[in-house]
Order: structure tokens, then C-alpha cells, then sequence
């Protein structure tokens, strides 16, 4: 598929920015015209994403999280989120809901709810080297409605 555009934004793993890479998700998705839901879903998808590297990548020490945003062809967005931290043993059983390595405060849903608003997601994880997360959502095309002059 052809890259129409993207951006990519490399920030420190700090709280703080969580809601930053949440916000930035949601005005590069601007650009196709998401219905409300749509956009919901990437801004939801995109927080636990970055939620996850921050707690679980990174949790004694403050790293790097790297955000690339593509949009493709057809309307088609892709999200990549990338830490280089603890990285994830066994990535089919972090992906079972309710399983988590954060403790009781943690829910264990982060990637089920990503798979839930998303239309497709991968996860690429390497022990000591860092997880990737790549997802992506078709965004419907809306009818554009044209003023009249009557």
C-alpha cells in the first residue's frame, strides 16, 4: 500500500505523556475525516498502548517510547508504538485477557481493548530489547455534504 502520510514523535516514557501521544493520535487521524467513535477508538487504543510501555517497558526507569503514525490508501491508519525496555517473555499469554505482570492495579485488558478498537494489531517483542505494537483502522469515508445556494 502507498504512505499518503505520517509523522513519527519520540518522547520520554513519563506519565505525562501518555495523554500527549493520545492527543497527537487523534490530530493526525483528523486529517480522514474519523467520526466521533472512530476517533474514540484510536485515541483508547492509542493510551493503552502507550499506557503499557510506560508501565510495563519501562517500570523502574524512565525510557524512550517512539510513536510513527502512517496513513495509507484507502483511508487506512497505522499506529506503531515502540519501546526498547523489559521487552515480553511470552507475548501470547500477555495477550490473554486479564493476564498481567503490573500487579493488582492493573487490569490485564490493554491489549484486548486495543484489539477491540482496532481492526488489526501485531505485537513484536524481544526480552531486554523492547515490544512494538502496530495496529491499524480502516477509517470509513463520510459523504461530503456540498452548501446550497437556495
Amino acid at each position: 500500500m502507498k504512505v499518503i502520510n505520517e509523522v513519527k514523535l519520540d518522547f520520554p516514557s513519563a506519565s505525562a505523556n501518555e495523554g500527549f501521544a493520545r492527543s497527537a493520535a487523534a490530530c493526525f487521524a483528523a486529517q480522514l475525516d474519523p467520526t466521533l467513535e472512530e476517533l474514540g477508538d484510536v485515541r483508547t487504543a492509542v493510551s493503552e498502548a502507550v499506557t503499557n510501555a510506560i508501565v510495563h517497558g519501562y517500570p523502574d526507569t524512565l525510557g524512550r517510547i517512539t510513536l510513527r503514525m502512517r496513513i495509507y490508501e484507502n483511508n487506512v491508519l497505522e499506529i506503531q508504538v515502540k519501546d526498547r525496555g523489559r521487552g515480553i517473555p511470552d507475548v501470547e499469554q500477555a495477550r490473554q485477557p486479564m493476564f498481567t505482570t503490573g500487579g493488582e492495579e492493573r487490569s490485564g485488558m490493554g491489549f484486548t481493548i486495543m484489539e477491540s478498537f482496532m481492526d488489526g494489531m501485531r505485537v513484536l517483542s524481544h526480552p531486554n530489547r523492547g515490544t512494538t505494537v502496530t495496529m491499524r483502522k480502516r477509517i470509513s469515508r463520510r459523504m461530503k455534504y456540498e452548501r446550497s445556494n437556495a
